[in-house]
């Protein structure tokens, strides 16, 4: 893996969770909205949708760079529009990261011949 696409990888990841805690938050606002006199569904609305948006272009980067299957870029973003899709999402890319760390490893060492 080059360092352009471990890049794309981590920003990625580094979006997901934030994303997923302020999808969660404005589910929470739009609660209180209704139920009490507290009213941060503006402000939460445009911090999730900076966030969501930064991860869409994270997204489409990493699918370029990465070369995805059309399923694992489908599940990505599915997993962005769920609300605890984001943690999901981290989790997987961290494994996919540490995976790809140990294959480069491995073949820097010479025990497989790429």
């Amino acid at each position: 893996m080059d360092i352009k696409t471990a890049t794309a990888l981590r920003r990625l990841r580094l979006v997901s969770a934030p994303e997923a805690v302020s999808f969660l938050l404005l589910l929470v606002c739009s609660v209180l909205k209704r139920t009490t006199e507290f009213n941060a569904v503006p402000v939460m609305g445009a911090v999730h949708g900076l966030l969501f948006v930064l991860y869409v272009i994270f997204w489409a980067d990493a699918w370029n760079r990465a070369r995805w299957s059309a399923g694992t870029g489908v599940l990505y973003f599915v997993l962005s529009v769920l609300p605890t899709g984001g943690f999901f999402a981290e989790r997987r890319l961290k494994r996919e990261a540490e995976d790809a760390v140990v294959a480069s490893r491995t073949v820097a060492e010479g025990a497989v011949k790429a």
